[in-house]
């Protein structure tokens, strides 16, 4: 079969899946028309875990990618890993590859006698925009350090080196670690995993329920402080500029309201646990990273009510230019 042949046969057989009941959440208006709509799921979960609000498919399961990250530094955790609070952030981050989100990356690996060449993660300019222009002013090329999962790989490789387990092949589906990461997602999430698949940095990834996803979060932000689910919680909170970055959506959420546990992940997810337990889950069906905040903010304010902050109406809607000037927006249905 040629190359040719065998793509079409790819896409022929996911054409033949079938397609997640999604729903329009996010609207783009331009002047006075609408411009693009943007379809996706989400739910909205009580402290109890029931279904407070839903909007599209509950039933498909989506990759949470790099919002799995805060699910495996549980699992790091409960290794006997000692981390500290800035390294635990990171662990969870998908970080805007500043100076010091590099630093405290590197901690992570010095502590463990380990150095940046055991990295396996993907090679990345920095994330965040300004960081990746600062590093190219001063020559920087794609490293693993500068790559945004970075804190994950290098957390990872320290729990290993903590068990014992072999570092070179921490990334096998066969390590002792992938079963350990698969299992503590199960348990956070009470959700089986049904199969996996590789996330870009080279760590797997599992599809799951968004009501999945959003009991994970709880089970992060409800803990009590003395466990490894409520340490995580901790430092997120504590550090949110190391989850992401200055000028990021998820570092801005976590600073406007207080308790709560947010991260992102690509192809438009994006989880938040409150301290009270409740807990929302998104999926944007187009990938598209600038419609998730808008249904996010949607969802907590009803969560939130009278308590929502101000702050967050300026992460709600993100106005829509021409000629530099605001001429739309960006919202919520």
């Amino acid at each position: 079969m040629t190359p040719s042949a065998a793509t079409s046969a790819g896409f022929a057989q996911l054409a033949a899946q079938p397609l997640a009941q999604h729903v329009p959440l996010v609207a783009a208006s331009r002047g006075e028309a609408l411009e693009s709509i943007h379809y996706g799921s989400a739910v909205l979960l009580d402290s109890h875990g029931e279904i407070i609000t839903a909007h599209g498919d509950q039933q498909a399961r989506f990759y949470p990618r790099s919002a799995l990250k805060p699910l495996f530094a549980v699992a790091i955790l409960r290794s006997g890993l000692e981390l500290t609070g800035e390294q635990i952030a990171l662990a969870a981050a998908s970080h805007s590859g500043s100076a010091r989100h590099q630093q405290v990356a590197e901690s992570t690996l010095e502590a463990a006698g380990l150095s940046v060449v055991d990295l396996r993660n993907s090679t990345d300019l920095p994330y965040g925009g300004a960081e990746r222009a600062a590093w190219l002013a001063e020559g920087g090329t794609a490293t693993q350090l500068a790559q945004n999962c970075s804190g994950k790989h290098a957390a990872l490789l320290a729990m290993c080196q903590h068990n014992g387990w072999p570092t070179k092949n921490y990334l096998d589906a066969d390590h002792p670690l992938a079963a350990t990461l698969r299992g503590i997602v199960e348990e956070l999430t009470d959700e089986q995993i049904l199969r996996a698949s590789t996330d870009g940095c080279g760590t797997e990834v599992y599809p799951l329920t968004l009501a999945a996803l959003a009991r994970g979060f709880a089970a992060l932000s409800s803990a009590a402080p003395d466990t490894a689910e409520g340490r995580v919680a901790a430092a997120m909170r504590a550090y949110p500029e190391l989850v992401a970055g200055e000028g990021r959506d998820v570092t801005a959420l976590m600073r406007a309201v207080p308790g709560a546990v947010a991260k992102d992940g690509f192809e438009g997810i994006q989880a938040v646990g409150l301290a009270d337990g409740s807990s929302l889950a998104v999926k944007i069906s187009d990938g598209s990273d600038r419609a998730r905040m808008p249904i996010t903010v949607r969802l907590l304010a009803e969560c939130l009510g009278a308590r929502a902050p101000q702050e967050l109406t300026e992460l709600a809607c993100s106005p829509l230019l021409g000629g530099g000037a605001p001429v739309g927006q960006l919202a919520a249905l």
